[in-house]
């Protein structure tokens, strides 16, 4: 149990050292390319911290555990948003008038809905899995084009020392190369930071004898999304809210499309009906909600995210009783 706790306590240490430099790392890289914080956030920062979710649920598939690397996922996206996001809210309120956060949000709700139909039948087949996967390269390359062209219109309209000025504040590590390994060692500190943690807090999870599905759902599932967590705290301080919210929907977008993809491409992913009647609805209806605030309002507010923390704080305790 004193191991357990020290590989929690590291993990912790990796995650806080590791989300600071990937958002330094991935901000000096969206100005030095041309592209979006938004959508750097989505793509690189998003996938970065999904990293620990794709290896644990293909490590719980190989080793046949379906209900650890279902309940991964689907607890990674209700804690990104009622947890990850709710605290980034309460942190740093956010305007989201950008046309792209808005689809992101929709796609984000498709997505969510999709996995839902797949699941119904309690297989989700490689077929399946291998069209999540190409809708979700279909759509960053749509994302990323778009991108591109809204910053050069941007930069066209801008005071030349606008973009100067976000240089001088982020460009700590000048060059693209530079920043793309700095970048790529904060998703490493991530992954080993998020490992260290979930290995502690399963151990302990199952010394209580708690089920898989709920080690799945509330353990794993929080500790795969640490990264998120780490990311979001940093992004807050220096107040880069576009950074925040293309993380968690891309994330998201990467925990669906992507790792229920890739590991139904694997082999077959069978799906607990008691994830597929209670926890993807959650999910989807969490999403659906978020989803029509930022249509209707166009922004998040810190009363909204005290709400939704204490809706996760709820769902966890009902997971556990």
């Amino acid at each position: 149990m004193i191991w357990d706790i020290a590989y929690i306590v590291m993990g912790l240490g990796f995650l806080t050292f590791g989300g600071d430099i990937l958002v330094r790392g991935s901000v000096s890289l969206a100005i030095q390319l041309g592209l979006s914080p938004l959508l750097v956030g989505m793509v690189v920062v998003g996938f970065g911290t999904s990293a620990p979710e794709l290896l644990v649920s293909i490590s719980a598939t190989l080793n046949h555990q379906p209900d650890i690397a279902v309940g991964n996922i689907v607890g990674s996206n209700i804690a990104n948003f009622l947890l990850i996001l709710g605290f980034g809210m309460v942190l740093a309120p956010m305007i989201c008038s950008d046309r792209a956060i808005k689809r992101d949000a929709v796609a984000v709700v498709c997505a969510s809905l999709g996995l839902l139909l797949v699941a119904l039948d309690g297989t989700v087949t490689a077929l399946e899995g291998s069209i999540m996967l190409v809708s979700l390269l279909a759509y960053l390359g749509f994302s990323i084009v778009v991108s591109r062209r809204q910053v050069a219109s941007q930069k066209a309209d801008a005071p030349l020392n606008t973009y100067q000025s976000e240089a001088e504040e982020f460009n700590a590590f000048s060059g693209v190369m530079i920043s793309v390994v700095i970048s790529v060692i904060g998703i490493i500190l991530l992954v080993i930071g998020a490992d260290f943690l979930i290995f502690g807090a399963t151990n302990v999870a199952r010394a209580f004898s708690l089920s898989e599905a709920v080690i799945g759902l509330s353990l794993v599932a929080v500790g795969t999304s640490l990264p998120e967590l780490a990311a979001t705290i940093a992004a807050a301080m220096k107040r880069h809210t576009d950074v925040i919210i293309g993380n968690i929907m891309g994330s998201t977008l990467f925990n669906i499309l992507s790792i229920v993809g890739i590991t139904a491409m694997i082999s077959p992913l069978s799906v607990d009906q008691h994830i597929i009647k209670t926890d993807i609805p959650l999910a989807l209806l969490v999403v659906s909600i978020t989803a029509a605030v930022i249509l209707a309002i166009s922004r998040l507010t810190r009363l909204q995210g005290i709400v939704m923390l204490i809706s996760y704080v709820g769902y966890i305790g009902w997971l556990f009783v």
